[in-house]
């Protein structure tokens, strides 16, 4: 049986890999972000997710890796965690009132072969008072969600729509992750924990 590992400390994507019956271990990556630099969003949640396989599959061979890279796309500024309340209140009203783009970076790695794709959804927020954003800030949500924001809690009483995979705004795409075990021949069956690689002789990449 190979292991599975999640190459993230995000309590949200972790939980997405529960709701779908896998077994796994957590391996935070390491990786310094700012190092990674890139204006097109997607090539830099891309790159990012890869960066973070790559680190963690040195610390755990033999493994099936997967690892996400997740920011907020809005008038052609990358939003990523704020660092503290004025910086998450800003955030949110630039978010107030309009269309704003979640992009997640996925990689899969497997007996040296990766996989990686980038999902995108549209997500649509009413107006958000000024009094709204400080009782939000006052939770804590804001400060380890990129865009400041977590859709899965208080936040999504400003979320009038979607456009695009709703997990995909929690941090982890669940359908595109399937393709992605899919195509690398990993069979998951459920709360069994076994995971076998049927080993299509190619190396692919997808991305979106």
């Amino acid at each position: 049986m190979r292991k599975l590992v999640l190459a993230s400390a995000s309590p949200r994507r972790a939980a997405l890999l529960r709701q779908i019956g896998l077994s796994f271990d957590v391996v935070e990556s390491g990786v310094d972000e700012d190092k990674v630099r890139d204006t097109d969003p997607m090539r830099l949640v891309s790159q990012l997710a890869l960066c973070k396989a790559e680190a963690v599959a040195k610390v755990v061979p033999d493994s099936i890796i997967i690892a996400a890279d997740t920011v907020v796309c809005t008038d052609g500024c990358l939003l990523g965690k704020p660092a503290d309340a004025a910086e998450a209140a800003a955030m949110l009203g630039k978010l107030s009132g309009s269309c704003h783009s979640v992009m997640t970076g996925l990689a899969v790695l497997a007996e040296g072969r990766k996989e990686t794709h980038v999902e995108c959804t549209d997500v649509y927020m009413r107006h958000i008072f000024p009094e709204e954003i400080d009782w939000y800030i006052a939770s804590g949500e804001p400060f380890d969600k990129a865009g400041g924001y977590g859709i899965q809690g208080k936040a999504a009483v400003f979320v009038e729509m979607l456009n695009g995979c709703y997990y995909n705004v929690v941090g982890l795409p669940l359908a595109a992750l399937w393709r992605i075990f899919g195509s690398l021949g990993i069979r998951v069956w459920e709360g069994a924990g076994i995971y076998d690689i049927t080993a299509p002789n190619h190396q692919g990449s997808t991305s979106k």
